[in-house]
């Protein structure tokens, strides 16, 4: 999967984020959910006596301490994996960046957490971009991403989070978009 899907005109530049909507995060929401149910159907198999598993015997257990650690286990697995489930439905990180000429706008548009501000929308004249800066810190932690420097406001983040951009795919995006909005590209 890309991390963002461009689209272009003449006058109007898009780029289309990722965000939890990611592979990654279904597998282990999936995993976890499976695991979690496991845990709990196993401490509830030990209390009840009743083998609710098909795979396994967890009658064998010995409720206190096993089959309440098992189903704690559980239970936060099953905690965990509603929230991951959560962050997909909601599609937390994605949004789009955009630059229209036409319009003489930047507009920077993520989707958040629910409550207030749950729509991140920021918007900003095409003139007050400086330039567009490349971040590339290599390591245990790498980090590739690319921020677009405004005026009077600092820089704005316009990759996704989570898995670092390919060097090739990150110079590219950075070089399409300094050339599209006419300012200098930084970093590299």
């Amino acid at each position: 999967m890309t991390s963002s899907i461009t689209s272009q005109t003449d006058q109007v530049l898009r780029q289309t984020l990722l965000g939890a909507r990611r592979l990654s995060n279904y597998f282990w929401a999936i995993v976890i959910l499976i695991g979690s149910s496991g845990f709990l159907l196993s401490g509830i198999s030990s209390y009840l006596q009743v083998n609710l598993l098909p795979f396994s015997d967890p009658t064998q257990l010995i409720f206190i301490p096993q089959g309440i650690a098992m189903g704690f286990y559980g239970v936060v697995g099953l905690l965990l994996s509603l929230y991951l489930w959560g962050l997909i439905v909601l599609d937390v990180g994605g949004g789009y960046n955009e630059f229209n000429k036409g319009t003489g706008k930047v507009t920077l548009f993520r989707w958040g957490f629910p409550g207030k501000d749950r729509r991140i929308d920021v918007t900003h004249p095409i003139e007050d971009v400086q330039s567009i800066r490349v971040d590339v810190k290599e390591g245990l932690n790498p980090k590739r991403a690319l921020y677009l420097r405004i005026k009077g406001k600092g820089e704005l983040p316009l990759t996704r989070v989570g898995q670092p951009l390919a060097l090739s795919e990150l110079e590219n995006q950075g070089a399409e978009l300094a050339r599209f909005l006419g300012v200098p590209l930084e970093g590299l």
